[in-house]
């Protein structure tokens, strides 16, 4: 999604409660370097490589990319250590939303600063709703994610100010754009 486009259409994969770190990105993939290309790739391959085997695979043997765009989750997503490769192996994998009941803080916080995906909120508990593999619509601008399949709509929290964050790319991206730093 490019800055100014506030559409999100995709499959989604959907999580249950408190999808931790470790299952994020197992800490012995920690040692790729994220601003390393073939290791950011390679950060993509790994997305939620710690999930149980019963899952369906988030990506697929030989790929770094998911054919997810959209991960919709129940609460405390992205709870455990602080670690901000998190975000980034989601976004590495084509990652652009995360839509949960709640999150940790810190995997708020690094989903912004990095500006890899938008961690959004919905008061309604989507991950029973929704089914890996249903297509999706996210309206940033209105608030809103579509089941496109039935048409069910529902109300997501806003961003407020991090949302300017995430659309520059993160906290360096917006420190640039807005002439904090050159």
């Amino acid at each position: 999604m490019s800055e100014g486009d506030q559409i999100m259409r995709g499959k989604v994969y959907v999580l249950g409660d408190n999808i931790d770190t470790d299952q994020i990105i197992p800490a012995e993939f920690l040692n790729l370097v994220p601003t390393i290309p073939e290791e950011y790739r390679k950060l993509g391959a790994r997305a939620l490589a710690g999930l149980p085997d019963e899952m369906p695979p988030f990506v697929t043997d030989g790929n770094d990319k998911s054919e997810f765009s959209i991960v919709v989750a129940g609460r405390n997503f992205g709870c455990g250590s602080s670690r901000e490769h998190a975000p980034i192996c989601l976004g590495a994998a084509g990652i652009n939303a995360v839509v949960a009941e709640t999150y940790a803080r810190i995997f708020f916080r690094n989903s912004v600063a990095t500006g890899e995906l938008y961690p959004l909120e919905s008061a309604a508990r989507l991950c029973d709703v929704f089914q890996t593999g249903d297509e999706a619509e996210i309206d940033l601008d209105s608030g809103i994610i579509v089941r496109t399949a039935t048409g069910e709509r529902f109300e997501l929290k806003p961003l407020g100010p991090v949302a300017p964050v995430i659309d520059a790319g993160g906290i360096f991206g917006y420190a640039r754009k807005t002439g904090m730093i050159s």
